[in-house]
């Protein structure tokens, strides 16, 4: 190939980092959750082979934090007034999701996976290597837990003030009674309009 005829390919070509995120592909289904063991499968990654644990699913940016893997200094700022100093931690950084893998729990090396039902109905993955199935982590069934902010007095002091009938059907709501205000207003005003179109 020449190197006019490369030179226009090269011009030719869209600048893929000015695509949106939503242009790019997007997968489908998510095969990897949090709690599950990978590996980065990317042979020109500083982390190429090693295994951990995800700690964190980003699925808006598509990557994965896995414990032990890819780990940076980050480093934290002071803060003079409270006398704390700055210091550097190392701490996991993501990765994309299509670095890493599934590990067989069987051979034990990465493997992708496929999707089959049990006789029970219940869907599972199923590894491509061995044929084995790979379970969902306990972890996910245990929630964070959530900052609930519950009242220790209680509103009402005894079941009679629980059961008591506060509603009263009978007393005209305010807003009906704003409705009809503007409806008489309204007729007064088509009233007037009548009598000086005639």
């Amino acid at each position: 190939m020449s190197g006019r005829v490369k030179l226009m390919e090269t011009l030719m070509r869209p600048n893929r980092s000015k695509l949106k995120r939503t242009l790019l592909h997007k997968p489908s289904r998510w095969n990897i959750v949090r709690g599950d063991t990978v590996q980065v499968i990317q042979k020109n990654h500083p982390e190429y082979g090693k295994q951990g644990t995800v700690a964190q699913v980003l699925r808006d940016r598509m990557r994965v934090v896995v414990e032990g893997v890819n780990i940076a200094p980050r480093r934290l700022k002071g803060d003079a007034e409270r006398g704390v100093k700055g210091q550097t931690i190392m701490k996991e950084r993501s990765i994309h999701y299509s670095n890493v893998n599934l590990v067989d729990p069987v051979t034990g090396f990465p493997t992708k996976v496929t999707y089959s039902f049990l006789e029970d109905g219940t869907k599972v993955r199923i590894s491509k290597r061995s044929g084995a199935i790979i379970p969902k982590p306990d972890i996910l069934t245990q929630r964070p837990p959530r900052n609930l902010v519950s009242s220790k007095d209680s509103d009402t002091i005894d079941d009679k003030e629980v059961w008591e009938a506060t509603y009263d059907a009978d007393r005209p709501s305010k807003w009906a009674a704003m409705r009809e205000e503007l409806l008489k207003t309204l007729e007064e005003k088509q009233g007037a309009n009548a009598t000086v179109s005639s």
